[in-house]
């Protein structure tokens, strides 16, 4: 297929592009700035913040991926709305078969947080133009450059002791980037219109998550719930010791009070091979960060 990667230059979509091309696609790399691009796939210039620019970037091509959020800015609930209508209506425009989007995992029952209840609004706008769309759902992805593995890292790597907020004791179930690349990959010989979660074998709460890096990284960590540290209080703490900026981790932090494990297990079946385990997971990032 010829296939547009709308966050191209991405954590996830940098190493989306390299395995579309090796799986024998003809990738097109959206990108606002394709003069700077070097990653594999066709550059072309697209914003979805501009509707203007996203017909001649989606002109000719079978299907896309949609990896794009503005997390990091004050009122990204209102902009990732809009980029979503953008970009539905000129996938319809340009007669795509699918649209995959990369979402996040988390009971539609629960009080989702507004990053979350952003991602599930942003799944249904995809599709309002009429373009099938193939729903992705993963918690934390495991890899060196993304945020939520690097607010781990940095945790552990920076803090010989942890005062910690009370969203150390929430599960999740991350899953190596690696297994996200491979997921998505597949998802594109799929039937679409399918929603789609993914996570690897290993559930765990934060804190467990932080203790297990600071093992593999040699270290002896002390962590130390305090279950009164309020959101505010716990991401501009981590603006401290991270270089996540407070608004970001604002939003990361109200999501880590949302438990995202999977509960609908029916990739493996469509999608059938073992996830890595997180140990391994996190040598990988390491060993890519080492690298880098």
């Amino acid at each position: 297929m010829r296939v547009v990667v709308a966050g191209s230059s991405g954590f996830v979509g940098r190493r989306l592009c390299p395995a579309l091309a090796e799986a024998g696609h003809d990738v097109v790399a959206m990108t606002r700035r394709p003069d700077d691009y070097a990653g594999a796939g066709e550059p072309v210039h697209g914003d979805v913040h501009d509707a203007g620019s996203l017909n001649a970037a989606l002109t000719g091509a079978d299907a896309a991926y949609y990896l794009v959020h503005s997390l990091g800015e004050p009122d990204f609930e209102r902009r990732d709305a809009r980029a979503a209508r953008n970009f539905a209506r000129a996938a319809a425009d340009a007669g795509l078969s699918r649209i995959v989007y990369l979402g996040g995992l988390g009971d539609d029952g629960d009080d989702l947080s507004p990053h979350l209840r952003s991602r599930r609004q942003v799944e249904g706008l995809l599709g309002e133009a009429g373009v099938p769309v193939t729903v992705l759902r993963a918690g934390i992805v495991i890899g060196h450059g993304g945020i939520s593995w690097e607010i781990t890292r940095q945790l552990v790597e920076h803090l010989p002791a942890m005062v910690t907020p009370r969203w150390v004791s929430t599960r999740t179930q991350p899953i190596a980037l690696a297994d996200v690349v491979r997921y998505l990959v597949a998802l594109l010989d799929v039937p679409p219109g399918r929603v789609f979660e993914a996570g690897g074998p290993d559930v765990l709460a934060y804190g467990d998550m932080l203790k297990r890096v600071a093992g593999i990284e040699g270290r002896f960590r002390v962590i130390v719930p305090v279950p009164l540290l309020s959101p505010k209080l716990s991401s501009l703490w981590l603006s401290l010791v991270t270089d996540v900026d407070a608004r970001t981790g604002r939003s990361l932090v109200d999501s880590m009070t949302n438990e995202v494990v999977v509960r609908d297990h029916s990739l493996r079946e469509v999608v059938p091979f073992e996830p890595m385990g997180f140990d391994a997971a996190v040598v990988a990032a390491l060993r890519e960060r080492a690298g880098a």
